[in-house]
């Protein structure tokens, strides 16, 4: 081990990269030129990586070791794996008509609607597949930022991922869906990338859903995704996590936006083990706006942790973040958020809540909202607040003949009412 990787805290980013340097031709062979370009960078970049440590941010929180410190297994040779695709369709979202992509561990599964759906101008299709047909329109986009670890072990792995891209102007009215599911014989980690283009006064709706089969086996999902709004542009995504408590999740969003863009993210998570959720917003054209929301159902001994960093570069820019929480059993959630205002982004409006309910008394929740404001023409706040479910509301209702399970669930979804 050499002085840069000495300087890791554990073994769980050294197994990954000793099983990339054995596998490498494997890994290439198996991926697109231009996206193996970039790996040589991002090793180099985790080889003087330095693992942030559980309670480097003042409390109890996820770490890269936590996450990747179980030996997950990698498809290297993208061996295709059985799996039931409809026993995944569990998010019941009444009314809903879609395009239908899927993601079976690390692999994109076109279906027949993507194909006959699509309106021209449209590609929803494999990035491997994007990366060798239109390696121009990839290449821009393949490199993270070499200060996140888990950024830089995607870049290095990543084979495939999915491409979202709508041309200038074209309206997509039907939303698309994309459904990952985790399906294997042995503990897995799947390499996930989403990349999404939507150009100038173009818009798209986007549904990502998570879930778990083979429930008794470990599984890491290692995903990044890539949100870049062109001028008058509009994209919604909406995230929602069903997966199993022997399931690690981390999920890195950077999304950039141009002038007159609107973007909306909507995270949630219903259920799952280890989760943790960074969301990187950059409005630098003047009068974008983001509108960042989650909301998390946990219990048991989940783990649930989101943080957000939304930057304000533009003049006339406006953010509006809102995270809930209700955490029960021995669970844990966190949030930290950050809104910084650049000293060029006069008259910028940036809001920030977040609101959480404990339901039980072994559940525990952090939380830190913050604020950084280098301009004096902007209105901007932040707040948080945790308490209990109220107890004289429960009365009220057990007294009308509700039991009290059930009252305590509608509260719960009255609470949540607002970020749905």
């Amino acid at each position: 081990m050499n002085n840069g990787s000495a300087n890791m805290e554990s073994n769980s980013i050294r197994q990954y990269l000793d099983f990339y340097d054995a596998n490498r031709g494997l890994i290439e062979a198996n991926s697109a030129p231009v996206m193996n370009s970039v790996r040589d960078k991002a090793r180099q970049a985790l080889e003087t990586a330095r693992l942030p440590r559980k309670g480097d941010e003042g409390y109890e929180r996820i770490s890269v070791n936590d996450m990747l410190a179980p030996d997950f297994g990698i498809n290297a040779g993208r061996v295709n794996i059985p799996v039931d695709v409809a026993a995944s369709f569990r998010c019941d979202v009444p009314t809903l008509s879609t395009a239908l992509g899927v993601v079976v561990n690390d692999m994109f599964v076109p279906t027949r609607a993507v194909a006959e759906k699509l309106p021209d101008g449209v590609r929803f299709m494999s990035l491997r597949r994007a990366a060798e047909e239109m390696p121009q329109l990839i290449a821009p986009y393949l490199e993270l930022p070499a200060d996140n670890p888990m950024a830089m072990l995607n870049q290095l792995l990543l084979q495939d991922g999915v491409l979202l891209h709508v041309s200038a102007g074209v309206q997509l009215q039907k939303p698309l869906q994309l459904v990952n599911i985790f399906s294997a014989s042995v503990d897995l980690m799947a390499v996930r990338r989403l990349l999404v283009i939507v150009e100038e006064g173009a818009s798209a709706k986007l549904l990502v859903c998570d879930h778990t089969q083979e429930r008794q086996n470990r599984y890491m999902s290692l995903q990044v995704v890539q949100v870049n709004l062109g001028r008058d542009s509009h994209f919604e995504l909406y995230d929602l996590e069903e997966s199993s408590p022997l399931t690690h999740r981390y999920s890195a969003l950077y999304a950039s936006q141009e002038q007159g863009s609107l973007l909306t993210v909507n995270g949630s998570t219903l259920s799952g083990g280890m989760t943790r959720n960074e969301y990187t917003i950059n409005l630098t054209g003047c009068r974008s706006q983001a509108t960042l929301a989650g909301f998390v159902v946990a219990s048991d001994s989940q783990v649930t942790d989101n943080s957000s960093l939304v930057l304000h570069n533009g003049e006339h820019t406006h953010s509006n973040q809102l995270f809930k929480y209700v955490i029960d059993g021995k669970s844990t959630g966190a949030f930290e958020g950050l809104i910084v205002v650049d000293e060029k982004a006069r008259f910028t409006e940036a809001y920030q809540t977040n609101r959480n309910l404990l339901a039980s008394a072994d559940a525990r929740m952090h939380t830190s909202p913050q604020l950084e404001i280098y301009c004096d023409d902007v209105k901007c706040s932040h707040g948080a607040a945790t308490g209990q479910l109220d107890a004289n509301a429960l009365f009220y209702m057990r007294t009308r003949g509700i039991p009290e399970a059930q009252a305590q669930a509608m509260l719960r979804q009255a609470f949540m009412a607002d970020v749905i």
